[in-house]
């Protein structure tokens, strides 16, 4: 139901823009957020998207990326600019339901590497 898209190799200072495309049920009322995990670490936060439209972002990408979603076209996107080396990481899109307390729909994962 989560299908994301987009990674790949990128030297450090690039761009990349992951997609998610959402199927099988109406996401427009559902709380979207990508999460990364990098090898070895915990998988964290990068950025979420609320039902409105209101944005939150991990410190560490904060100026750097930016979340957005098209419910017409039923994708979220994450924008990422000036990687770094530390944005290694495989990155997940993941759906809240409405009146859940957790991200609870998780798509398959698509690898970002970022060479120096």
């Amino acid at each position: 139901q989560l299908q994301a898209s987009g990674g790949g190799l990128v030297q450090a200072g690039g761009s990349l823009r992951l997609s998610c495309a959402t199927s099988g049920r109406t996401f427009s009322s559902y709380d979207m957020g990508w999460f990364r995990q990098a090898p070895g670490k915990e998988r964290e936060v990068v950025a979420t998207v609320n039902w409105s439209g209101g944005t939150a972002y991990a410190d560490s990408v904060k100026g750097r990326f930016t979340i957005s979603r098209d419910n017409a076209k039923n994708t979220v996107y994450l924008q990422m600019n000036s990687l770094k080396p530390e944005d290694t990481a495989v990155y997940y899109c993941a759906a809240q339901a409405p009146r859940s307390r957790r991200y609870d729909i998780w798509g398959q994962g698509t690898l970002v590497t970022v060479s120096s």
